[in-house]
């Protein structure tokens, strides 16, 4: 029987205390109100916009005052040309030169007159024309506060989002993984069935927080998920979007709530029952659980790959429900898929180290390495197939997913592709090295941060835009959710024998040798 080290049990416990400090600060930190997010912009604007104005004002003011004058210095020399007209002529008498110059005077100040009107209609219709644009400008601002608010108080939510997602579709690619040996009647693997049952323990832990989690969205407590968002639904509304409209008898919180209930029941159940026959087998005479198991996992498997696909969709491709693709569903299973993998392979090399599952030999770690090897090739290729398909058609309601991962995420973007295929697969591609236990945790760490990262991309960017960053949101849930992993773990491998004792292959998994 496995024992939990007391070190370990306070890592674990360190972590998710560490975990929960620092969420703890990353919602009290982030910004409350509009206001808060004006101060913010406040510090980051510049400040030659409105002295330019008042230049272009000032220089608009001064060419019209110029037209005045210029127009004032013409009539004053016709006025003189007038006057040495009627002095040059002696006939003419000193009342005709009066009234000449009357008329004068009075043309003056009729043009001036005239002038000042239009210099006082220029100046009006700019200071219509200033008061227009400052009212644009200030609404295009306070728009803009409030979707920043949004983005800076999602980051909390979205950064919990995504660890709690990242664990919990973990543990799912190991229950997929456990449920498909089962029904290939693998010989090699019996002796790892206890390991993958501890790893699913933390199914029912995971599928708790994340329901809450997605209640609280359900609810408005945060704004992850914009089709929730009131009125876009509504054709009277200001926020009525027609596409989301289009697809409300989908995207309803009723019925994606629902799906999400039987999807968490669906995989716990078969978690519990598999478990449950798995423990009676090791009693039992015959083989009746062991046939039960084969049966229920046949049936799972058909229950997964359909709640799988669908989930992908409810739960992370409708964070941005302008976007689809029908390549997601694969994409997403293939990231989980291989970190459940490598999972298994890092939790059995621990064990291992530790002296336990004597039974484990080189040849049971070389194959857990081609699959982490293998599914990592099989990620890159649907990774591929997704961007260049998208790239290659360049439809504007698909090519912004990737135009804004590409422009705001562009080091997360292609450092998932580095750590997730260039690093295993350099690495992995080695026979001999499938075999060597640090080479195999060390490729296991890049490959399992390398998918959260790959979860990060997934979700972030249509959840908090360009106000992304990994800060003490995103370290603390990870370090959370991790600790409250291995507490769970490990916690579950000391309720039984590691080994099994009576599985129909158990012998010919032992003696395993590639």
């Amino acid at each position: 029987m496995y024992t939990f080290p007391n070190k370990l049990r306070n890592i674990a416990f360190a972590l998710m205390v560490l975990g929960l400090i620092g969420i703890v600060y990353g919602f009290l930190s982030a910004p409350k109100t509009v206001q808060d997010v004006e101060k913010i912009m406040e510090e980051n604007a510049h400040g030659g916009h409105h002295s330019g104005a008042k230049h272009e004002s000032h220089s608009e003011t001064t060419h019209v005052v110029g037209e005045t004058t210029h127009e004032e210095h013409a009539t004053n020399e016709n006025a003189e040309a007038k006057h040495e007209n009627e002095t040059a002529k002696p006939a003419d008498s000193l009342k005709n030169v009066v009234a000449a110059n009357h008329e004068v005077v009075e043309d003056t100040t009729v043009a001036e007159e005239s002038n000042l009107d239009v210099a006082a209609v220029t100046a009006h219709d700019t200071k219509e024309v200033k008061s227009e644009a400052t009212v644009d400008h200030a609404d295009h601002e306070a728009e803009h506060a409030e979707h920043m608010l949004h983005q800076l108080q999602n980051k909390p939510w979205a950064a919990l989002y995504v660890a709690c997602i990242f664990f919990l579709l973990l543990t799912m690619g190991v229950l997929a993984f456990y449920a498909i040996q089962q029904v290939a009647q693998a010989g090699w693997s019996p002796v790892l069935f206890r390991v993958m049952q501890g790893i699913t323990a933390y199914l029912p832990v995971a599928s708790v927080i994340f329901f809450v989690l997605l209640l609280l969205s359900g609810f408005h407590v945060n704004h992850l998920f914009v089709w929730m968002n009131d009125g876009v639904t509504d054709p009277n509304s200001p926020n009525y979007d027609a596409l989301i409209a289009g697809k409300s008898g989908y995207l309803n919180f009723a019925f994606w709530i629902s799906r999400a209930a039987i999807f968490l029941l669906g995989w716990n159940l078969y978690r519990y029952l598999s478990r449950k026959n798995c423990l009676a087998q090791d009693e039992a005479t015959d083989n009746s659980f062991y046939k039960k198991n084969f049966k229920m996992s046949a049936g799972f498997l058909v229950f997964f790959i359909v709640s799988e696909s669908i989930m992908a969709w409810d739960w992370i491709m409708s964070v941005d429900p302008h976007w689809f693709s029908t390549l997601f569903g694969w994409y997403v299973f293939a990231s989980f898929f291989v970190s459940g993998i490598t999972t298994i392979s890092m939790v059995t090399l621990y064990l291992k180290s530790k002296g336990y599952l004597e039974n484990v030999n080189s040849s049971h770690i070389h194959d857990l390495s081609k699959f982490m090897f293998g599914i990592s090739v099989f990620w890159t290729y649907l990774w591929f197939s997704q961007f260049m398909l998208i790239w290659y058609s360049n439809i504007p309601e698909e090519v912004t997913y990737f135009k804004t991962r590409i422009e705001q995420f562009n080091l997360p973007f292609f450092g998932a592709v580095v750590m997730n295929f260039v690093f295993p697969f350099l690495v992995l591609i080695n026979t001999d090295f499938k075999r060597i236990a640090p080479i195999v945790v060390g490729a296991g760490v890049v490959i399992l941060f390398g998918h959260y990262i790959d979860f990060f991309n997934m979700i972030m960017p249509a959840t908090v835009g360009d106000q992304w960053f990994i800060g003490i949101s995103e370290i603390a849930s990870l370090l959370f959710f991790l600790g409250l992993f291995i507490f769970v773990v490990f916690t579950a491998l000391t309720k039984a024998p590691l080994t099994p004792k009576r599985n129909p292959f158990i012998e010919e998994s032992k003696h395993f040798h590639y």
